[in-house]
């Protein structure tokens, strides 16, 4: 009998329409049956998000699909829970609004098999954008809107200063037992856009001598609705980009770093405004005003 290696782990709250293309997309996946499982956590979903998931894993009896719920509310607490029930030696963990390659499983898998001494990875994210790139989009503000990760066509450990994003990143369960899970005070709760868990793992990792690796043959497409592209939304997220760092840099006991390393990044944004196009220019400036508004009040 074959033995899991991998757990695909889903954290999911009312969005069933965006679980759903996100299950498709795993359905298809090339890793052998029996090698891998897929666990998607329901965090208190109060729309259909139960009973769509129970006809489509029933058409599709041949994938390892189940669910199971989380009813403390936030995205930390539903991916420390998928880690709990899961059994796979690797952890891979993607969120409900994406897509990924048929090879994400197996190259995974195939990745942490080839380098029993690298802990963590991550993949290629690229944004979606179903209703079009926004005329002020730059690479700079579309960091905290869809995290877009393309470091190229050959495995390499991430640059310094950089981690995988929170919905293309692989872990061994070892890495969680020496280092601990996700920290419940960061993350996503209901609504609120609060973040940095990740962060807060890696930081971890990183300070106990761990490399992450990038794996591009693990691809995910990150889906960015027109809901996520309003003005009052970047406003909010960016502001939240703000409260998490001060909530890690308070953790991290780093805070006085924190707030001169914004003063730094204001420089950076001026000069980078002088080269823009007005939309671009205006939009950057924004980000970086709601950042520091979250780390200095949030």
């Amino acid at each position: 009998m074959a033995m899991i290696r991998l757990s695909l782990i889903i954290a999911t709250y009312n969005r069933s329409a965006s679980l759903l293309v996100a299950l498709e997309s795993v359905v298809r996946q090339d890793a052998p049956a029996g090698t891998w499982e897929c666990v998607v956590v329901n965090n208190n979903s109060k729309d259909d998000t139960s009973e769509r998931f129970a006809e489509f894993a029933a058409r599709h009896p041949q994938v390892p699909l189940r669910m199971v719920c989380e009813t403390r509310q936030g995205l930390s607490h539903a991916r420390n829970r998928g880690i709990a029930e899961t059994v796979g030696e690797y952890v891979a963990i993607i969120d409900d609004d994406e897509r990924i390659n048929p090879g994400f499983v197996s190259a995974y898998i195939r990745f942490f098999e080839g380098h029993p001494g690298v802990a963590a990875a991550g993949g290629r994210i690229i944004p979606e954008y179903p209703s079009g790139r926004p005329v002020w989009m730059s690479h700079y503000v579309e960091q905290p809107i869809a995290n877009p990760i393309d470091l190229g066509p050959n495995e390499r450990p991430f640059p310094s200063g950089r981690i995988p994003g929170g919905g293309n990143m692989a872990l061994r369960r070892t890495a969680f037992e020496r280092y601990g899970v996700f920290d419940p005070t960061l993350g996503r709760v209901g609504g609120r856009l609060i973040g940095g868990e990740e962060n807060d793992l890696f930081e971890r990792l990183f300070r106990g001598g761990e490399c992450v690796w990038y794996v591009p043959e693990a691809v995910m497409w990150h889906i960015i609705p027109p809901s996520k592209l309003t003005e009052e939304y970047f406003a909010r997220l960016c502001y939240n980009v703000g409260v998490s760092q001060r909530v890690r840099a308070r953790i991290h006991r780093r805070s006085g770093r924190a707030l001169l390393g914004e003063v730094g990044k204001w420089g950076v944004t001026l000069c980078l405004a002088l080269t823009m196009r007005p939309a671009q220019a205006r939009k950057l400036v924004r980000m970086r005003i709601e950042i520091s508004r979250g780390l200095l009040h949030g």
